[in-house]
């Protein structure tokens, strides 16, 4: 079967058990499956960064129980390790720990706290895949990690999904969900396949804005497959359907992605090793690589004074800038109570969300995106 060899290419990367590796439609249902299998239910509190995308606490709230945030550092993007332990209380089961835009940090502080609370670990390994944190995959240490193939992930199937179970009584679990899942329809399959021939024909620097902006009308409103659909954003209702299998379209794209991750990761590195440089010598904020392992650079964060004006110049000069995250439960912007968050509460990841841009590391040639923030440099920030 395609898929079993997709786990293999995959097994290859992660240095693990092909078995190990479970396929799904798309990353969040992997995390959904993790935590099913945790066995989570009504009321159990499970600790995550203030600082991620809606559909991580949505799979929490999609089992009943309830998401605990804890702020970020504005050092590493993921949480502030000496603020979990205040979060623990006698509901939590489960600390899920993230390597934002490829950057692992403090794993092995996280999965020490865990253990003397007898808590689950997972990583969300959603920006990670190729990475590695102390010579190890990103994903090896925790009880479970989950990873995306979405759009502008290390790769890319279009959309999709899979997650890595490191402990033993929690692969039996997950195979016993396996059973559980939906098959895709052949609609779903031809809209996929209409997307990655969109994606590959006519997406280009001319083209991107007013495409993304196209994208997320449409998936917002469910008129497209997209990477976050409407019901996802506007409610905390599980969706019809979520618990989806991968499709056969998706594992042939898997594979042949796969074979150029590495072509990917060495661009990406000489990309961000570029825009460090001059960040550092404009004594500018800038990812310090001493924090740092062999990371895959997804995205390249910035923080700058006014962010929409600095994407609107970006546009302008047809440069594709991004914006995560747009507030600490990407993309969401209001009723943050539907998702317990109150922003109030995590002051680092507020601010860092109304400042923070990501230059593009998957680019042939930076000079011109060099160019850009080297005119405007007086908009970014020298210290957090």
């Amino acid at each position: 079967m395609i898929e079993s060899k997709y786990k293999k290419a995959i097994g290859l990367i992660l240095k693990c058990n092909p078995d190990n590796i479970f396929l799904y439609w798309k990353g969040r249902v992997a995390l959904y499956a993790i935590l099913k299998a945790m066995g989570i239910k009504k009321d159990d509190e499970i600790i995550l960064p203030a600082f991620t995308c809606v559909v991580v606490p949505n799979a929490i709230i999609y089992l009943s129980a309830k998401p605990v945030y804890v702020d970020i550092s504005p050092d590493t993007f993921n949480m502030e390790v000496n603020r979990i332990e205040e979060a623990i209380t006698s509901k939590t089961k489960v600390i899920i720990c993230q390597n934002t835009f490829g950057l692992s940090s403090n794993v092995e502080e996280i999965i020490r706290i865990a253990k003397k609370h007898n808590l689950f670990t997972i990583e969300d390994c959603t920006h990670g895949f190729g990475g590695t944190y102390n010579g190890k995959p990103n994903g090896s240490y925790c009880d479970a990690a989950f990873y995306s193939t979405q759009w502008n992930k290390p790769f890319s199937t279009g959309i999709g999904g899979f997650s890595l179970i490191n402990k033993s009584e929690l692969i039996v679990k997950v195979k016993q969900l396996e059973q559980e899942k939906i098959q895709p329809s052949f609609l779903e399959q031809l809209a996929l396949v209409s997307l990655l021939i969109f994606n590959r024909y006519f997406i280009n620097k001319f083209t991107y804005w007013s495409l993304v902006r196209l994208y997320r009308f449409l998936s917002k409103r469910n008129l497209i497959i997209g990477s976050n659909q409407g019901d996802e954003l506007s409610d905390i209702k599980m969706p019809q359907k979520y618990f989806k299998n991968i499709s056969s379209i998706q594992a042939r794209m898997g594979i042949r992605e796969l074979k150029k991750l590495a072509s990917f990761k060495k661009l990406r590195g000489k990309n961000a090793s570029a825009y460090t440089q001059f960040l550092k010598e404009n004594h500018k904020v800038y990812v310090n690589n001493n924090l740092f392992d062999n990371h895959l650079f997804l995205k390249y964060p910035v923080l700058v004074t006014n962010r929409d004006l600095f994407l609107k110049l970006a546009e302008k000069e047809n440069i594709s800038i991004g914006d995560w995250f747009l507030s600490p439960i990407h993309p969401i912007k209001e009723k943050f109570e539907l998702w317990k968050l109150n922003r109030d509460h995590f002051p680092v990841a507020k601010i860092i969300s109304t400042k923070i841009v990501n230059l593009p590391t998957d680019i042939d040639d930076n000079r011109k995106v060099l160019d850009f923030i080297k005119t405007h440099i007086d908009m970014i920030e020298s210290d957090f």
